[in-house]
């Protein structure tokens, strides 16, 4: 089923911030990365240049989430009948091994550098300028996109903020090993640089493994399934909830449950109490969609027989045991419980001017037969007070519920067994 009014309102919401905030963060990438790499190999900074790199990277994970935003926004289709949210998780599940591949590139490269220190020449006074700059520039980007991402719940957004506040880290760790260079202490320059990369490739790990659960069908945190099993429950007539399963969705979930009812009622009243119990649940801008199984009782503990008659064989011996006493039932209530089957026979009210005679011999029928035939633990026998409404069928004719009654205004008590 598509998402709701509130829930698509929110997605398109979110998909305006993307593009904003993602066009910010290229236009920013942009100008810091020339910056850092050309500085940074005028200036002899191995760290400023890693630094720069990381900007490269932050400018590629940047398409990737306009083209994951574009995307994740379709409608659902014969594809993809839940939508395309989750092209949202492949998108931070890419970034995130993006991240780690670059880290380790940074890694290797202070690695060769620190294992040939005669090598490294002293770094230029205009490198802290560039690594001082760059850290001012990607805190503030980090707070602007973090703001955003919160304000519309995007866990891409949220990921891609925290990227750039990863950049900002680096860039402070860089400020400190340019520094500690031109104070002489050569070594700090490509240990700065390891650090970053270190920085680097651990965010990006929490990303992937992040969205890598995601796309395995995390279930919602338990505070959150606590909420969805609360809305559930204060649905009227839902008694019960359980089996209750969640699954992450892209910044979405779906939802599964069995609610419980009284087994006794109608199923047009089941399916109106489980579409309540739907819309109620779906309130939650969290939830995408939900789906809600009607159960007469807890069938996570009890489960009726599966060797009890069908409703075809119910009704055909009920009225098979009338059939002498001319009288055909108006209507079969049959409830399939743990306890066994209850069988409720409502016969009809003859017409006005008729005799009631056949409808009274049908009283000696023999019910503790009938009732063994059938293998039910209960049988009733009821007599009609109101003529069935016009163009209402009879038992055998019709198929009910739980306890519908076929048009049966009201009955009396006639015979039980």
């Amino acid at each position: 089923m598509p998402p709701t009014a509130a829930a698509a309102a929110q997605s398109a919401e979110k998909h305006r911030v993307a593009r904003k905030s993602t066009f910010v963060s290229i236009a920013l990438n942009t100008v810091l990365m020339a910056l850092q790499i050309v500085i940074g190999v005028f200036a002899h900074s191995q760290a400023l240049v890693a630094d720069g790199i990381h900007s490269l990277a932050d400018l590629i994970s940047d398409f990737v989430v306009l083209i994951a935003n574009r995307h994740s926004g379709a409608k659902p289709d014969a594809d993809h009948n839940y939508g395309h949210s989750r092209y949202e998780t492949v998108a931070s599940l890419f970034l995130g091994g993006l991240l780690i591949a670059v880290g380790v590139g940074m890694l290797w490269r202070a690695g060769t550098r620190l294992a040939d220190l005669q090598d490294i020449p002293a770094v230029h006074m205009s490198a802290l300028a560039v690594a001082v700059l760059v850290l001012v520039s990607k805190e503030a980007l980090f707070r602007y996109m973090l703001r955003e991402a919160q304000r519309v719940r995007s866990a891409m957004l949220i990921a891609n903020a925290w990227h750039a506040r990863s950049d900002a880290a680096s860039s402070l760790v860089v400020a400190i090993g340019i520094i500690g260079s031109l104070a002489g202490v050569r070594l700090l320059d490509p240990i700065a640089a390891a650090i970053v990369g270190f920085m680097v490739a651990r965010m990006g790990w929490t990303f992937g493994w992040d969205a890598l659960q995601d796309l395995s069908d995390r279930a919602l945190d338990e505070a959150a399934t606590a909420d969805m099993r609360a809305l559930l429950l204060a649905t009227p007539g839902v008694r019960d909830v359980h089996e209750m399963r969640t699954r992450k969705m892209g910044d979405f979930a779906l939802i599964d449950a069995h609610i419980l009812v009284d087994p006794q009622i109608s199923v047009s009243e089941g399916h109106y109490i489980a579409e309540s119990a739907r819309l109620r649940v779906l309130t939650d801008n969290r939830v995408l969609d939900a789906l809600i199984h009607v159960d007469p009782e807890n069938d996570a503990v009890a489960h009726p027989p599966v060797d009890l008659p069908t409703r075809e064989r119910v009704v055909a011996e009920v009225n098979a045991a009338l059939a002498p006493c001319g009288v055909k039932a108006a209507a079969v209530n049959i409830h399939y419980l743990s306890t066994g089957l209850d069988v409720e026979v409502v016969l009809p009210k003859p017409l006005s001017g008729a005799s009631n005679g056949e409808v009274s011999q049908a009283a000696s029928i023999d019910l503790a037969a009938l009732k063994a035939r059938l293998g039910a633990r209960k049988l009733d026998l009821r007599q009609e007070l109101a003529a069935l409404p016009a163009g209402a069928s009879q038992a055998g004719e019709a198929k009910t519920d739980g306890a519908a009654t076929n048009g049966v205004k009201a009955t009396e008590p006639h015979s039980a067994i």
